[in-house]
C-alpha cells in the first residue's frame, strides 16, 4: 500500500512538473507572440506614418508649384499694367507734342510776317517808327508765348554752320569770316522742347578765291 502510494505521488509530482513546463512554454511562446505582435504594429504603424510623410509631402510639392505658377502669373500681370501704363504715358506725350508743334507751326508764319514787316519799315519816319514800335511789341509777346512752351529761336549768324540746324540757301566768299561761318539769316529757326521744328535758312562764307 505504502508502494502505491508512493507511485502514485511520483506520477502526480511528474504530471506537475511537465504541467509547469508546458506552462512555461506556453508563456514563452506568449510573450514571443507579444512582441512579434508588437513589432508588426510598429512596423505597420511607421508603414503608415511614412505613407502619410509622402501625401504631405506630394501635397507640399503641388501648392509650391501652385504658388510658383500664380506668382509668376501676378509677375506677368503687373509688367503688363507697367507696359500699359507707360505706352498710355507715350501717348499722351505724342499727341500733345503733335499738337503743340501743329500749333507751333502756325505761329511761325505770323511771327515770319512780323518779322518781314519790320525790316520793310523806315525808322527813320516818325509815322513808321511807331507803326513798327507796335509790331515790335507784339512780335516779342509772340517770342515770349513760344518760349514758355519750350520754343527757341535759332538766329545764328556769325555762328558757324550746323547742318543739323541750318538750311545753306548759298554760300559766298568773305575775305574776314572764315569758311563755313553764317553771314546772315535769311530766315530763321526754331526749336521745340529741344527738337528741331524748322531749320534757319542762312547763307554761308567760303574762301575767297585767291
Amino acid at each position: 500500500m505504502s508502494k502505491q502510494r508512493q507511485t502514485d505521488e511520483s506520477q502526480v509530482q511528474s504530471e506537475q512538473e511537465n504541467q509547469a513546463a508546458t506552462d512555461e512554454q506556453v508563456e514563452q511562446q506568449t510573450q514571443e507572440t507579444e512582441q512579434v505582435a508588437e513589432g508588426a504594429e510598429a512596423a505597420a504603424d511607421e508603414a503608415q506614418g511614412d505613407e502619410r510623410v509622402a501625401e504631405l509631402e506630394r501635397k507640399l510639392s503641388v501648392l509650391a508649384h501652385d504658388l510658383a505658377q500664380e506668382k509668376d502669373k501676378a509677375l506677368r500681370v503687373a509688367a503688363d499694367a507697367e507696359n500699359a501704363k507707360r505706352r498710355a504715358a507715350l501717348e499722351v506725350e505724342k499727341a500733345r507734342n503733335f499738337a503743340l508743334e501743329k500749333f507751333a507751326g502756325e505761329l511761325l508764319s505770323v511771327i515770319d510776317n512780323l518779322e518781314r514787316a519790320l525790316q520793310t519799315i523806315d525808322k527813320e519816319d516818325e509815322a513808321q517808327a511807331k507803326i513798327a514800335e507796335g509790331i515790335e511789341m507784339t512780335h516779342k509777346g509772340f517770342i515770349s508765348t513760344i518760349e514758355k512752351f519750350g520754343m527757341e529761336v535759332l538766329d545764328p549768324q556769325g555762328q558757324p554752320f550746323n547742318p543739323q540746324l541750318h538750311e545753306a540757301m548759298g554760300m559766298q566768299e568773305h575775305a574776314e569770316l572764315p569758311p563755313n561761318t553764317v553771314l546772315y539769316v535769311m530766315q530763321k529757326g526754331y526749336l521745340l522742347n529741344g527738337r528741331l521744328l524748322r531749320p534757319a535758312m542762312v547763307m554761308v562764307t567760303k574762301a575767297a578765291s585767291a
